[in-house]
């Protein structure tokens, strides 16, 4: 019993050798394996940030204002309520010392802020999809895209309009100032509405609804101020 039990011992040592060397060559192997695959995959792994940024650039640029879909209609409300708002924005410049109602000026404050970053937003999706911005008017000096009475869209101010807006004072401006930004407020709407109705941008309905709100609510507040001023 007990030679049997010391030749087994020498048998048990021998099989624990044997597994550790198995195991210590199976580690070399993995590790070699490994470095190798990581020297042999260098160009692909230097590749993939560019692929993963492509992906995120495209998954970044697929919001509706950029590449989600969009139809003419839609380019033709950027391209037209641009002007349309520079030309709104020009008018309420104008309110600076000419204006003498407080509500006037407020009004015309309350314009130009909202207007302006409308019109960042109209150039960005147009440049996004790849259409052009209005054309520059040498008339305008640094108003792009403006054409006072000659691109026929609704509301927009003529040529003679904008002059006796700009000759008049005091309470004389004021009352212009009303009377000929409700027309032109009007013409907006509409072609905000002609927006919702014919567009297919999630963003550009978005903001033509935004125009139908304030601007309709500005209408009626300007409404009051001509019978008042009357």
């Amino acid at each position: 019993m007990s030679v049997a039990h010391t030749a087994a011992a020498p048998t048990s040592a021998t099989r624990r050798r044997s597994l550790a060397a198995v195991g210590t060559a199976v580690a070399l192997t993995l590790t070699l394996a490994a470095c190798g695959s990581s020297a042999g995959s260098r160009s692909d792994d230097s590749a993939t940030p560019a692929m993963n940024h492509g992906a995120s650039s495209a998954a970044s640029s697929g919001a509706p204002s950029a590449t989600g879909t969009f139809n003419d209609a839609d380019v033709a409300f950027a391209q037209q309520m641009i002007p349309h708002h520079q030309q709104a924005i020009e008018m309420a410049r104008l309110a600076d010392g000419r204006a003498a109602d407080s509500e006037v000026k407020t009004l015309a404050t309350a314009i130009e802020k909202a207007q302006d970053p409308e019109i960042a937003t109209m150039r960005g999706w147009l440049k996004s999809w790849g259409k052009p911005l209005p054309a520059p008017s040498s008339s305008m000096g640094d108003m792009p895209g403006m054409h006072h009475g000659s691109s026929g869209m609704a509301g927009m101010m003529s040529d003679q309009d904008m002059s006796a807006l700009k000759s008049a004072k005091g309470k004389d401006f004021d009352k212009k100032f009303a009377q000929l930004m409700i027309g032109h407020h009007q013409g907006a709407v509409t072609m905000a509405k002609d927006e919702q109705k014919n567009g297919s941008n999630a963003e550009a309905k978005k903001l033509a609804g935004n125009v139908i709100a304030a601007q309709n609510a500005e209408i009626e507040q300007m409404n009051k101020m001509v019978d008042r001023l009357r």
